[in-house]
């Protein structure tokens, strides 16, 4: 069975020769998601909790990235199984599931992910009618229904105080891959500003918890960062799978900043221009 990409590059990336890295998708569109797949990441993470992204273009973007050999994550807006599996029903690599609070919960979201196979997964709980996933995997129907239970790969995210305090369990449970952090909900709910996630220690605590738990287990770990220097920082870290922006940020801050430099030399323009009396 063929890897996908995803998981070679967390292989990659456990073995310390580079991080599993890809890009956020807040915005609709398969022209879209078919350019920024063309950009050497390893992934591209469509985000239907956050992002303008519905059932429908998530369907495109998916076949867009896979078709161009990148691997394809959705986050999908909760944990309910049906949104699971109209994400992997429409051929996700993997799926980040949001707000993961406790071992029960994980398990729930991995038997909602996994076919049900006596020797292996007898709680599983998916519905075998994947009718265009294979194709996102270049398999046919039968070597995706008998590989996609080891091929997609499971990430839950702790964001959360209680998650933190259930982290060692939720990284216990069998199928679960990878651990994600989503640093501002973290620090949301730990009663600090969001944005301020970096800069307090208590937070910086929990996250340095969560590597060392996914670590503890066997599993991955990964945490949000919108550049190449908080990517570099945290994969030195020890963090396997890091995000190196994402297309909102990338558009807004582009532009604010030629906004803001077009202002600066018009207005030294305007100033040479002005006649002294």
């Amino acid at each position: 069975m063929e890897k996908t990409r995803l998981h070679q590059s967390l292989e990659r990336a456990r073995a310390r020769k580079g991080p599993s890295v890809g890009q956020w998708l807040e915005f609709p569109g398969y022209t879209l998601a078919k350019t920024i797949a063309s950009l050497g990441e390893d992934w591209v993470l469509i985000d239907c909790e956050h992002g303008n992204i519905d059932d429908h273009d998530m369907y495109l973007q998916i076949g867009a990235i896979s078709s161009s050999g990148v691997s394809p994550i959705v986050r999908v807006p909760s944990d309910e199984p049906w949104m699971l599996k109209r994400a992997l029903d429409a051929g996700a690599h993997g799926v980040m599931v949001p707000m993961c609070e406790t071992a029960e919960q994980a398990n729930a979201i991995v038997q909602a992910c996994k076919y049900n196979t006596p020797s292996k997964w007898p709680e599983g709980k998916r519905g075998a009618g994947a009718m265009f996933a294979p194709g996102a995997f270049n398999q046919n129907p039968r070597q995706y229904l008998e590989s996609a239970n080891d091929n997609v790969l499971v990430c839950v995210q702790i964001e959360s105080r209680l998650a933190v305090e259930n982290v060692e369990a939720i990284a216990a449970v069998k199928g679960v891959d990878m651990l994600f952090i989503g640093p501002n909900d973290l620090a949301q709910s730990m009663g600090y500003p969001a944005f301020d996630h970096a800069s307090i220690p208590e937070v910086q605590e929990a996250a340095a918890r969560v590597l060392r738990a996914a670590h503890e287990a066997g599993k991955y770990a990964g945490h949000f960062a919108l550049s190449a220097d908080i990517a570099a920082q945290k994969y030195q870290q020890g963090f396997e799978f890091v995000n190196c922006g994402a297309d909102i940020v990338a558009v807004a801050t582009w532009m604010a900043t030629e906004m803001g430099k077009l202002r600066a030399l018009t207005a030294q323009s305007a100033s040479a221009e002005t006649p002294t009396l």
